[in-house]
């Protein structure tokens, strides 16, 4: 690895907003052979910079050369800050304190990731964020009424890139009503950089529930084990065979969802830092791995089962069916409808706070 130097911050235009509002490039150095790249454009994690063993850099995250391509690109979420309400709500209604309220629908006759103009559509405001690591803060106003939903909404979110090379976001929302908040990433990871797709990863998820869910992605009931099924992810598994067209044809609930498109319960107390583990993902050949530790109660698993080569990321190469995997940490689909649930409801005078790292335990000591 090269010698490490100062974690560095800089930022550069990038193009335009549909609606014409700038967009900027912020760049986070960790000055250990890490980087990324964020847009205040949906927040969008465009780059994610991580070695290898051999030292080769490469990013991990799927993305795309411009801004306009990702406002084109309605639907993958590649990259992006998902809320206000992260995942499905039936029919885009929920009750909140006797009423109700509706979110138009997206997806199916449901809202999915706060409606057809949620976060990862707008401009974030940017700021260089105080500390020793290489970190940005990104924040939004989203006003009462915003896609439906009660109450004007404060959110925050800082982007740390550590010497260490953990990638932290740090979640923030204050409201002035109360309403109900879901917040989480929604990165498309490929730790092979392009070469050989999800067949090449193991993939380890802590949880021993995962939710069942009806054809159109919304969740049927309540938590069900692991236990004999495809969703039995507690022990690293290869991928490959998971998603081979005759193993997801045989599972009604991947057949539904063309692969993994779920939510699993994460196991295990915090740790002293508030911490979980949610998923390992790593290569077949060992030369990355990374775990995702979070607050979040769940962890939804994607396979990129809807990409379908009509977009060609940064690296020039097409974006394909299970060609990279989401791990998106967050409350459970749908929670406001399910009062079983753990709660998603934001009152004024509380803070929502979460955090997510990434951490990439084969640079160990690099």
């Amino acid at each position: 690895m090269n010698a490490a130097t100062a974690p560095a911050v800089r930022h550069e235009p990038h193009g335009y907003a549909p609606d014409g509002t700038p967009v900027q490039r912020w760049h986070l150095d960790s000055g250990t052979g890490t980087t990324a790249a964020v847009l205040t454009y949906g927040g969008i994690l465009q780059h994610l910079t991580v070695p290898a063993t051999d030292g080769t850099r490469a990013s991990v995250v799927l993305g795309l050369p411009t801004t306009e391509a990702y406002a084109a690109a309605r639907g993958p979420y590649l990259g992006a800050l998902v809320g206000r309400y992260a995942n499905r709500l039936a029919h885009g209604r929920f009750p909140l304190d006797g009423a109700g309220h509706t979110v138009p629908a997206n997806d199916r006759g449901h809202a999915l990731h706060g409606g057809p103009d949620g976060f990862d559509r707008r401009v974030w405001r940017a700021t260089p964020a105080p500390g020793r690591h290489a970190a940005v803060r990104l924040t939004l106003l989203s006003p009462d009424g915003d896609m439906g939903f009660p109450g004007a909404l404060e959110v925050a979110v800082t982007y740390r890139l550590g010497a260490d090379h953990t990638l932290i976001l740090d979640y923030e929302a204050r409201t002035d009503r109360p309403t109900v908040v879901n917040l989480t990433h929604h990165a498309y990871f490929d730790l092979t950089a392009g070469q050989d797709g999800l067949a090449a990863h193991t993939l380890r998820v802590p949880g021993t529930r995962y939710l069942p869910v009806d054809a159109e992605a919304i969740p049927v009931g309540p938590p069900a084990p692991v236990d004999a099924t495809p969703f039995d992810l507690r022990e690293a598994t290869v991928l490959g065979p998971r998603l081979t067209p005759e193993a997801v044809a045989a599972h009604p609930q991947l057949a539904a969802a063309g692969g993994y498109d779920h939510t699993w319960l994460l196991d295990g107390a915090p740790g002293p830092d508030g911490l979980r583990p949610a998923a390992t993902l790593a290569t077949l050949d060992g030369s990355r791995a990374m775990e995702v530790w979070t607050t979040e109660p769940a962890v939804q698993v994607y396979t990129g089962n809807q990409l379908d080569a009509s977009l060609t990321g940064t690296d020039g190469r097409p974006l394909t069916r299970h060609r990279a995997v989401c791990l998106e940490t967050q409350h459970l689909p749908d929670s406001p409808n399910h009062p079983e649930y753990p709660t998603t409801v934001l009152r004024p005078g509380q803070k929502l706070h979460s955090r997510t790292a990434y951490r990439f335990p084969h640079l160990a000591g690099a």
